[in-house]
């Protein structure tokens, strides 16, 4: 009983994945669409309300968690270490803390909305109106919603690091005396291809899955189920969080192990 159960949830869990892989790779092949107006004004609102709003908060973000690792960095290993502390900055901000962090906003701010967005429409019919007038859904509503996403997920990546990186520079120059040359090096040489190709790889990949993801879980509300909406919502975030953190790990465990 037992053994057949795990295997029932192992299946369940392979046909899940491969449902989100066909929502991203549709989303790829229907590119073109953005092409068509319609599609267009959907796409540049997610754009703005993923990305462009979430823009100043995740600045303000990133120049705090700068200061503090930079502060906590300091006074571990003295401030004679300019370079190092360059190094280890661009370790922890760029490997692990841009993307994570990037997807976690996202992940609180989007992924809910989206979800609750696309499970509205279908609990009240109007996915199926939609299919009904000879509009295809996956381009009109999945794919503007999984492109902007990534893309989102990518600008806020490299914002929070950029931020991150200039608010540590910034403190320990002014407080520590740290010379900013010493930051430069240190930065300089730790800022590799590997480096930079995780943290892209990572927040793109981050960015597929949190919008496959809340899609999935809102198209799975059934016609006239209101009150499963907070439902895929909660599953939508949690998923998205569980995703984020394995396929960090991975990543992580590929370009540096």
């Amino acid at each position: 009983m037992k053994t057949k159960r795990i295997t029932e949830s192992i299946l369940d869990t392979i046909l899940y994945l491969s449902g989100l892989f066909n929502l991203i790779l549709n989303a790829f092949k229907n590119l073109p669409s953005l092409r068509i107006r319609p599609v267009r004004t959907v796409f540049f609102r997610q754009i703005y309300f993923a990305g462009i709003e979430t823009l100043g908060k995740m600045v303000i973000i990133g120049l705090l968690i700068g200061i503090v690792i930079i502060s906590q960095i300091t006074s571990l290993v003295g401030v004679g270490r300019g370079e190092l502390i360059g190094k280890i900055l661009v370790w922890v901000v760029i490997r692990e803390l841009g993307p994570l962090f990037a997807a976690i906003v996202v992940i609180a701010r989007s992924v809910t909305a989206i979800s609750a967005e696309l499970g509205s429409m279908n609990a009240q019919g109007e996915i199926a109106s939609i299919e009904m007038m000879g509009i295809d859904p996956e381009r009109y509503l999945i794919m503007p919603r999984i492109i902007a996403l990534t893309l989102s997920a990518v600008m806020l990546t490299f914002y929070f690091e950029l931020a991150a990186i200039l608010g540590g520079i910034i403190v320990t120059s002014l407080f520590w005396g740290i010379p900013f040359e010493q930051h430069t090096t240190g930065i300089l040489t730790s800022l590799t291809i590997p480096e930079l190709s995780a943290s892209l790889v990572k927040s793109l990949l981050f960015g597929l899955v949190i919008s496959a993801v809340s899609c999935s879980q809102g198209l799975k509300v059934s016609s006239g189920s209101i009150t499963k909406i907070p439902q895929a919502t909660t599953k939508a975030t949690m998923q998205s969080l569980f995703f984020v953190f394995i396929f960090d790990g991975i990543i992580t465990l590929i370009f540096f192990l």
